[in-house]
């Protein structure tokens, strides 16, 4: 094989498997959209509008001093987190009528700041993002993910077989609804990074699907004997090694960005983390599970012969 193994070739009888996980996996997927439907997502500011102000302490601060010092000078309701480091904070306040009320809130917030600290801090930022633009970015935003999965089912059809193309596509929804849904369920702040990561999620995802994809292919065409869950099982296996190792790789840097990157990028690495895990799984149990459901065969997949030239089809 030309990919680095570093397991043996495994015969795990993944296809025995597929109606348990499409019933886990149902089951899953209807409480993140019931989530998403009745609760709704934790919406950041780049969606909903508002004013966010960056300052820096000279001293360590607690969030628990700053959110106390904004609630006593009326400023309920704000979100307060550290930006990178203890002595940088990052405040989000909810939108203000006009940008002139925005630009009063931030000189408020921080004398409100300055004389709880004593004066030991700096503004350095203020962004006021408007309600009008926070909906445009909502609206196309999920415009963005409909064209992706639109165009990746046109790619995977010309490029395999319809079978397989609405297998890869409910995959990658699977994907997009589990890591939204995730966010929903545990009321994870959802941004704009988030939303780049699910659609980096779902390049992944399809890389993934088109690697297992193509070995079936090739497979359907070098084992002549063997019935079609056979093969798929085959061809699982044999790509199970590079799997773990682009995976694996790819989780170990996530990982390190959720833990030490900061809160600025812990909700795109987690929804990353989320969107690989589930990812992997999706491309077996669901765009797999889901083309051989609808009956892909071998016939689907041979070549069909150039005219006058005759298939080699000898066992």
């Amino acid at each position: 094989m030309s990919h680095m193994q570093i397991l043996k070739e495994q015969s795990i009888d993944f296809m025995s498997m597929r109606n348990v996980a499409t019933i886990v996996s149902g089951v899953i997927l209807l409480l993140c959209l019931l989530s998403i439907l009745f609760r709704g997502l934790n919406l950041g500011l780049d969606f909903t509008g508002g004013t966010v102000i960056e300052v820096g302490y000279e001293n360590p601060t607690e969030i628990a001093d700053v959110t106390a010092a904004l609630t006593n000078n009326g400023f309920e309701g704000a979100t307060v987190q550290h930006f990178g480091s203890r002595t940088d904070v990052l405040i989000r306040l909810a939108p203000q009528e006009g940008e002139e009320a925005s630009a009063k809130l931030s000189d408020q917030v921080f004398m409100a700041l300055s004389e709880a600290a004593d004066g030991g801090v700096e503004l350095r930022r203020v962004e006021f993002v408007g309600p009008q633009v926070g909906e445009e970015l909502r609206e196309q935003g999920g415009l963005a993910v409909l064209f992706s999965l639109i165009g990746i089912l046109i790619y995977v059809a010309l490029r395999f077989e319809w079978r397989f193309a609405v297998g890869a596509v409910a995959a990658l929804i699977h994907d997009v609804l589990f890591t939204v849904g995730m966010f929903s369920v545990f009321a994870i702040p959802f941004d704009l990074t988030v939303l780049a990561a699910v659609l980096a999620v779902i390049g992944y995802s399809l890389n993934d699907t088109i690697v297992i994809f193509d070995r079936i292919r090739e497979n359907f065409r070098k084992m002549r004997k063997g019935t079609v869950l056979e093969i798929c099982n085959t061809s699982i296996n044999q790509t199970l090694s590079r799997t773990i190792i682009t995976s694996g790789t790819t989780l170990l840097v996530l990982f390190a960005l959720y833990f030490l990157g900061g809160e600025a990028i812990s909700g795109f690495s987690l929804a990353l983390i989320i969107g690989v895990l589930i990812g992997t799984y999706s491309t077996i149990y669901i765009a797999t599970a889901i083309a051989v459901w609808l009956g892909v065969s071998k016939t689907d997949l041979l070549p069909t012969p150039k005219e006058g030239e005759v298939l080699d089809d000898r066992p």
